[in-house]
């Protein structure tokens, strides 16, 4: 059963939290995120993407960006622009994007469940990425971003957190300039705490990854190294657990991520029409952009022109990963046609989140940077729980959840 905890939050003042609040370091580059933090000292910015202070061109990855991170975070504690609270809390978070609401549970959450299987994987983690976030937390001494988990509803738990909102003041509410609101409410009463560890340790078998594979599997790596330097004396040390927010699987939604290429792998667009042809049917839908609307079937950009694909029987088993739309156009388009075996290393091939819409795929391929786009049916979350019950893992860059946690909100310290 799931383990969870209370933490102290480090968090902002409440007249702050909007200036403070920051996009997740990996959704945006150093140069936007430079420009999102402009004539803003308090933005999270300076200590998720601390190299937006120094020196252009720095190595992202070099000590001097981490130490900077942490000498950013200090400083924010110093100014009194961030406090910890007093008292471990759970706290609700709710976010609310073009009027659908979502509202998740910020826990800390065991690192002994990610190595065990409570937590669920669906992705493979690349080391360079984990080496990344291991030295951020290390330096820091703080995990700064949030693991979006999901769990199976549990009729208790949602009813404990509708009366929680009801009956309390929020402790920020704001919406934020992509017009997503904000919400968070602190669960720090002794007999509310106890009933929310008890409720999760009896009602929640395991929860899934949806997003955050990389920060949870290096919080995991460096408990592993400060357990190993004698540095965890206590099984309730913080670096024991690391920081999640944990969603009702009824309450998310997945949006769309889609695929672009450089080049048709030396084919001409006839040969690419005709050889889809034996695994596809299809269709030229004209200049308008083309949504799928169900599983199994595409979109292809191409020439200035829209194709709707639809796949024929027999190009896809009925198992978890075969079943998938990326799965299906990965072994049907990009290995097979245009001779991208790992989508993960190879150069030819971008991937664009659907929160963008199909006219990002029009910009990138009439720019002449890209030659052919791709437009996949979501994947569902059914589909992303059957995969990890599984034990095997998705393709790269197979979900894209929206609206995004917001980092600085909420910092568990370690």
């Amino acid at each position: 059963m799931a383990i969870i905890r209370p933490f102290k939050g480090l968090r902002p003042k409440e007249a702050l939290a909007a200036q403070v609040a920051a996009r997740p370091y990996d959704v945006l580059s150093s140069e936007e995120a430079k420009a999102a933090a402009s004539g803003n000292p308090y933005s999270f910015y300076h200590v998720s993407k601390s190299e937006i202070d120094l020196p252009a061109g720095i190595d992202t990855h070099s000590q001097q960006v981490y130490d900077k991170a942490a000498e950013n975070l200090q400083q924010l504690v110093k100014d009194g622009i961030l406090f910890q609270d007093e008292q471990p809390s759970y706290y609700i978070y709710k976010l609310v994007m073009n009027g659908r609401a979502q509202t998740g549970l910020v826990t800390a959450s065991a690192v002994a469940d990610y190595n065990n299987g409570i937590i669920k994987k669906h992705e493979f983690t690349r080391p360079d990425k984990e080496l990344d976030r291991i030295n951020h937390i290390k330096t820091t001494l703080a995990q700064t971003g949030n693991v979006f988990l999901a769990y199976n509803d549990v009729p208790e738990v949602n009813a404990l957190i509708e009366r929680w909102q009801e009956h309390n003041k929020p402790l920020y509410d704001f919406t934020a300039d992509d017009d997503i609101q904000h919400t968070i409410w602190a669960i720090n009463t002794p007999a509310a705490v106890q009933e929310v560890t008890t409720l999760f340790a009896e009602k929640v078998p395991c929860t899934y990854i949806a997003d955050g594979h990389h920060r949870a599997a290096s919080a995991s790596l460096v408990q592993k190294e400060l357990q190993a330097a004698g540095k965890i004396t206590s099984v309730e040390n913080p670096a024991n657990y690391f920081l999640t927010t944990i969603f009702p699987a009824s309450q998310l939604a997945i949006l769309d991520y889609n695929r672009v290429v450089k080049d048709l792998n030396g084919l001409s667009k006839a040969d690419l029409l005709s050889r889809l042809d034996y695994d596809f049917t299809v269709e030229e839908t004209g200049h308008h952009p083309l949504q799928p609307s169900m599983l199994h079937e595409f979109s292809m950009y191409l020439e200035g022109s829209w194709y709707r694909l639809v796949a024929k029987e027999g190009t896809y088993t009925t198992d978890p990963i075969g079943i998938l739309d990326v799965t299906i156009l990965s072994n049907n388009i990009l290995d097979k046609l245009l001779d991208i075996k790992d989508q993960r290393t190879d150069k030819r091939i971008d991937f664009v989140g659907g929160i963008r819409g199909l006219q990002e795929l029009v910009k990138r391929v009439d720019s002449g940077e890209m030659k052919v786009a791709f437009a996949l049916y979501p994947v569902t979350i059914q589909q992303l729980f059957d995969i990890a019950d599984s034990g095997n893992v998705m393709p790269p860059k197979s979900t894209w959840f929206e609206p995004k946690l917001r980092d600085g909100l909420l910092t568990h310290v370690i």
